[in-house]
């Protein structure tokens, strides 16, 4: 991508990208750089309700669902762990 495009990508797109295409260093580096509770919130918003989006694989929603369950501060419920 270039370089002038990338500060038009929201957030929301760039986990979106990262947790569906990324290996485990751009996962571990988004959580760095970003923050887990803050990245879990974006995912169980983008995977739950009515705004539930269905371009995570269902293995890769699985998959990040137990693993903030675990190690996020913010439940899917919105309940602090």
């Amino acid at each position: 991508m270039p370089e002038d495009q990338k500060d038009g990508l929201s957030l929301e797109a760039v986990v979106e990208a990262v947790l569906s295409y990324g290996n485990e260093k751009t996962v571990a580096h988004l959580i760095d750089r970003v923050g887990i509770d803050r990245v879990a919130s974006i995912f169980y918003r983008q995977t739950s309700g009515a705004r539930r989006r269905v371009n995570y694989h269902p293995r890769t929603v699985n998959f990040f669902n137990l693993y903030f369950q675990r190690n996020a501060q913010r439940r899917p419920d919105g309940e602090s762990a």
